[in-house]
């Protein structure tokens, strides 16, 4: 069974950065659209990122230009730099394959102060 692990987040001034990184303990990425998700408290969660097997790569509105995604096959991670945060950049950031979500992981939490 494949399990996702989210990790890299903490507090950061607003305008700050951070990379987050999402492992998986199987093979999951070489064939898969991997995203990034986030989560407020209160709100649904919503899809951020995403990146093909290919690297191909698309963004919501509200973090592009600001977050990137990126992959490592070989070691089975993908990551999310994230950059000029923001206090609404706040929540529970997640990771899974786009098509075919299997169990969310914990999340790795963001906390951005004003």
């Amino acid at each position: 069974q494949v399990q996702l692990v989210e990790s890299g987040g903490g507090l950061v001034q607003a305008g700050g950065s951070l990379r987050l990184s999402c492992a998986a303990s199987g093979s999951i990425f070489s064939i898969n659209t991997m995203g990034w998700y986030r989560q407020a408290p209160g709100k649904q969660r919503d899809l951020l990122a995403a990146i093909t097997s290919g690297g191909g790569t698309n963004y919501a509105d509200t973090v592009k230009g600001r977050f990137t995604t990126s992959r490592d096959s070989a070691k089975n991670t993908v990551y999310l730099k994230m950059s000029s945060l923001k206090p609404e950049d706040t929540a529970v950031y997640y990771c899974n394959i786009v098509l075919y979500p299997v169990t969310w992981g914990k999340g790795t939490q963001v906390t951005v102060s004003s």
